[in-house]
């Protein structure tokens, strides 16, 4: 595809990268030349310098035969307004606007045709918010997906020797608890895929992935790991948008949270913005004195949201040594959350692969509802819709066993109506039904797209 990036900051950096790597035509608009020049000696792209709400800029970078617009400046007007540009006057089929404030979303009709133009929205701090909560909400996991509209969980974990399904093969999991419809799609052992059958055993130290009917998403993760004990007291280092919001959801869920900024200007607006419940401290999270008073040693989830990469880790690696029982990092240099990931700090958490994560959809080809990456981007799942009959589709029609899936790949689940069918190699794919496919390379993406393609027949 040829995609037209506008603003070439944090977001747009991630997203040029990611979509780069895919073997896109991408361009990018910026303010900033010394940057763009950056971008240009280290991936394949051609820069623009230039301010994106401008025809004069879009013509440059090539908006008359463009496929799709991303407009993710810092400012929502900026973004806003280029893509109605990118719209009335260069007819850019898709066009997708970074928009932070939550109030613009209220409002639809001032995104339609009749307004903005936007296709879709994207809002990393939305994004990481919700990837965050889910992290709380299961204190076992490593990751937490959904898809089919928060009907089907996707969950990574690591087994351990509390779960009750250590050292039993995976045939077990069925017969030990037939009411918990879920099923294990994949197994990392030492870093390394394995195959996946029925008569599989499970270690403890596995990295398992696990499709699961959201409503059974307790009770299978029980399966691998004993339950943890209840999260409550909750220390946030950062009160910018992420921590802010996160302090907010989880207050109104009746968590206990502390929230500790460094600048006395954004504290006293944290007091005034966040409900009674949250306690909100002037200082800095690499204050050791600091945490010790406030009870760090009690702490059941430790989270490090400020924008500086360091901060993050420093903080998290006090906490995790004064006692804090689990700590989660944003750490936006991917080879940063490589390196800590797993270690003293439980999760990284990288705002890059979220936000990605809500843009695949638009870009991968095929009628995708939702995608999302997996283990740092190396995998994806996808939630795709199966179209056509048995003589236009290579899917419809046919027992998944029967399907020529890319090696590691598998189908997890099929949504069909009301009914979710935690998929097996006897399950048949109807036409119309939501497919949910586990992808362990990105390089396998399109022989997955072929794959769910109809032909031309079907027209």
């Amino acid at each position: 595809m040829k995609i037209l990036i506008v603003g070439a900051g944090r977001v747009g950096t991630s997203v040029a990268e990611n979509l780069v790597s895919e073997h896109n035509d991408i361009t990018i608009i910026d303010l900033d030349g010394s940057r763009l020049m950056d971008l240009q000696e280290r991936f394949d792209l051609r820069g623009v310098v230039g301010d994106g709400a401008q025809i004069a800029s879009l013509r440059r970078a090539g908006a008359d035969d463009a496929d799709m617009l991303i407009a993710c400046t810092a400012s929502d007007a900026v973004n806003l307004v280029t893509c109605k540009i990118a719209r009335q006057i260069f007819n850019v089929p898709r066009r997708i606007a970074r928009v932070r404030s939550a109030e613009i979303t209220k409002y639809p009709e001032l995104l339609g045709e009749e307004g903005f133009c936007v296709d879709a929205i994207i809002s990393p701090e939305s994004s990481v918010t919700s990837y965050l909560l889910k992290l709380i909400e299961f204190p076992e996991a490593l990751q937490v997906v959904e898809a089919a509209e928060g009907r089907v969980s996707v969950i990574t974990l690591r087994l351990d020797t509390s779960g009750f399904m250590a050292n039993h093969k995976l045939h077990d999991l069925r017969v030990m608890r037939p009411d918990v419809n879920a099923r294990v799609v994949d197994i990392l052992r030492s870093g390394r895929q394995i195959s996946v059958s029925p008569d599989t055993v499970l270690l403890p130290g596995d990295e398992i992935l696990l499709i699961t009917d959201t409503r059974n998403a307790h009770q299978a993760v029980h399966q691998m790991r004993e339950n943890a004990d209840t999260v409550r007291r909750i220390m946030i280092a950062g009160g910018g948008n992420i921590g802010a919001r996160v302090a907010g959801s989880l207050a109104e869920q009746g968590y206990n949270v502390r929230i500790i900024e460094s600048k006395l200007e954004r504290c006293e607006e944290l007091a005034s913005m966040l409900p009674d419940n949250v306690l909100v401290l002037h200082g800095n999270g690499t204050d050791e004195s600091l945490l010790l008073r406030e009870g760090i040693e009690d702490t059941d989830t430790w989270l490090a949201l400020t924008s500086e990469d360091e901060d993050n880790i420093m903080s998290s690696l006090l906490a995790k040594r004064l006692g804090a029982r689990r700590v989660i990092a944003l750490i936006n240099r991917q080879a940063y959350g490589e390196l800590m990931q797993g270690s003293h700090i439980d999760i990284a958490v990288s705002p890059a692969q979220a936000t990605m994560s809500e843009l695949l959809c638009y870009v991968r080809r095929g009628d995708i509802v939702s995608a999302h990456r997996l283990r740092g981007g190396i995998a994806e799942v996808l939630e795709m819709i199966a179209h056509g009959d048995r003589k236009s589709s290579k899917v419809v029609g046919r027992k998944i066993a029967d399907l020529d899936l890319p090696k590691g790949a598998s189908i997890g689940a099929i949504v069909r109506g009301e009914e979710i069918i935690i998929a097996d190699p006897a399950a048949t794919i109807e036409s119309e039904d939501h497919v949910i496919v586990f992808v362990p390379s990105r390089a396998q993406i399109a022989k997955i797209e072929k794959l769910f393609q109809v032909s031309a027949s079907f027209f």
